[in-house]
């Protein structure tokens, strides 16, 4: 991806992390107040917000190793056509520019583990004492 494609897909990876973002206040507003514990199915309310982080988890991580996979493509070609041109300093300066893209790239699949987890232990916190205050009910 070209460099104002790589700042679109990270513009893309924020707009789609806002569930992550967002999970408290998700969790927050999907769990019954006790006027309303007997007119919200918990258990179905988990299942679909765990259904659309699992979506959106899924989503982002296919983007960013599909950009991987074409960065490390167009890296592995330049590479090639530099052996044979030791003296192209274009080739040179375009190698260097989409080995940094290839890193950013990489780096995003750690800052993806990191929001993951975050988001998954947030919601398994709140799980559980959605159910406890469901079960005093």
């Amino acid at each position: 991806p070209s460099a104002s494609l790589y700042f679109l897909i990270q513009e893309l990876l924020r707009v789609m992390r806002t569930i992550d973002d967002r999970i408290v206040h998700e969790l927050n507003t999907t769990i019954p107040t006790a006027s309303f514990v007997g007119k919200v199915d918990p258990g179905q309310t988990c299942k679909e917000l765990y259904q659309s982080l699992m979506d959106a988890h899924t989503n982002r991580e296919r983007i960013i190793k599909n950009c991987i996979s074409q960065t490390s493509a167009v890296v592995k070609t330049l590479k090639e056509e530099r052996e044979k041109a030791h003296e192209d300093a274009a080739l040179l300066k375009q190698l260097r520019k989409e080995q940094t893209k290839l890193k950013l790239m990489q780096s995003e699949l750690n800052v993806e583990e990191v929001v993951n987890d975050r988001s998954w232990k947030v919601l398994s916190h709140l799980t559980v004492m959605m159910f406890c205050a469901h079960r005093q009910s």
